[in-house]
């Protein structure tokens, strides 16, 4: 059973609704309870960092997620915002985040003054895994996601890199840690790729 937190942020239908089609068991988890039926963990998230977790703090969920993913090992994917709050930190707000990752979050690049990069990045974007296995396995051409964000993950082990992005410079848009990973990028928005990759999920 996948449990896909519902927390007041985040495309969680339209997450469901994937998994649904792919005919692979879902719910969505609005309290600490619903978390003891639970085989994987999904994270989403979109907004500022310090909203985010204050809404993961109010929905009581907090300390039933760090047993689910500390010791029970289940393993969790964190999607946008919900990636960036695996990290201990982020540059957007004071809040501390979950510390799953040895990680910060820090603002993507502007540009130069005379020639500004747009803010946030928005849109599809190459996407080059690191590994043909896990979250990436099946993939048989460059995969390509859809990004909404100014902020990036940046994690301290370079062996927690599982993909990464460029716009303007290079930036980690995937990662792994264990049973722990995040993605960046929006796979509910992203087409076959972004099926295939909440299949895989759904498989580790």
């Amino acid at each position: 059973m996948i449990a896909i937190i519902d927390y007041g942020l985040g495309n969680v239908q339209a997450i469901a609704n994937i998994y649904k089609r792919l005919e692979l068991p879902c719910m969505l988890a609005r309290q600490a309870s619903d978390l003891a039926q639970a085989s994987h963990v999904v994270l989403p998230g979109v907004g500022a960092f310090d909203w985010a977790m204050s809404r993961l703090e109010q929905s009581g969920m907090r300390e039933a997620l760090d047993d689910a993913v500390l010791q029970q090992m289940k393993p969790v994917l964190g999607i946008c915002v919900g990636m960036q709050m695996l990290a201990r930190r982020s540059d957007e707000g004071s809040a501390a985040g979950l510390g799953w990752i040895d990680a910060e979050v820090k603002r993507l690049d502007p540009g130069p003054a005379d020639k500004p990069r747009q803010l946030p990045h928005m849109g599809w974007n190459d996407v080059n895994p690191l590994s043909t296995e896990g979250l990436f396995a099946g993939f048989e051409e460059t995969p390509r996601f859809y990004f909404l964000h100014s902020y990036y993950f940046a994690p301290n082990v370079q062996d927690d890199l599982l993909a990464e992005s460029d716009y303007g410079s290079s930036f980690a848009c995937a990662v792994r840690h264990g049973h722990v990973h995040g993605v960046q990028f929006h796979p509910e928005k992203s087409h076959a790729w972004g099926i295939q990759l909440l299949k895989n999920f759904a498989t580790l």
